[in-house]
């Protein structure tokens, strides 16, 4: 009984079907932790990113002298960095291009913040719809592979002459495999997606206060210049 129950023997004795989704699974698995374990260490990497170009540009520096280093430096991994260089682009090439409009200056100046911001929030969501399908698909798939196991098992039972607990249970244990390799694979993938999600969700926040707060003082100097 014990022989007939273990897990290489439940899958070796499994149809092709509860197979087949044995091996979706666990490629569902294996791709979601890869993704799991690379987004969170670019969000990592984006937090911290973040947090030294903030000291950066409240150091005091000069926006002129900021904007030439990070340009050489271009921290890709820094949404901050690519906020700030495309909104200071955008102001200096409208002011180098005579634009005496103070408004229009800064629209285009917002307008490039703005594509910026998009652009950075598409970075981090990558992948996260994938694990969000994992985790809502995977039991399902589970159960499909279990429903199929169970009714193999059930018409292997209509031809032996009597059922007991020792020819049922294997044909019922190889069913739930399924089911439990599918929470397995979902459970991993929804925790980190609403993990991820969330800290998306503010550092996407923390980007449109600092453009915010960058607009305030681009709205300063190209006041200042046209007086």
């Amino acid at each position: 009984m014990t022989e007939s129950m273990s897990l290489l023997t439940l899958i070796g004795n499994a149809s092709w079907v509860v197979l087949l989704v044995l091996l979706l699974l666990v490629i569902a698995s294996i791709t979601s932790w890869v993704m799991i374990i690379q987004r969170g260490l670019l969000l990592r990497i984006t937090h911290q990113s973040m947090l030294e170009f903030e000291d950066r540009f409240w150091s005091g520096m000069d926006l002129s002298q900021l904007y030439k280093e990070v340009e050489i430096e271009s921290n890709q991994n820094s949404g901050l960095e690519q906020i700030f260089i495309s909104g200071f682009r955008e102001f200096s090439r409208l002011g180098a291009a005579g634009t005496t409009d103070a408004d229009a200056v800064m629209e285009g100046a917002q307008r490039a913040m703005r594509v910026a911001i998009s652009r950075e929030q598409e970075k981090l969501d990558m992948h996260l719809p994938f694990l969000a399908s994992v985790g809502s698909t995977s039991p399902y798939v589970g159960l499909f592979g279990t429903v199929v196991g169970i009714m193999n098992s059930f018409r292997g039972l209509a031809q032996v002459q009597q059922a007991t607990l020792a020819s049922v249970a294997p044909g019922i244990a190889e069913a739930l495999l399924t089911t439990a390799v599918g929470l397995v694979a979902a459970i991993p993938a929804v925790v980190a997606y609403n993990r991820y999600a969330s800290r998306v969700d503010v550092l996407v926040s923390s980007y449109e206060t600092f453009a915010e707060e960058f607009s305030s003082i681009l709205h300063r100097k190209v006041h200042s210049r046209s007086t």
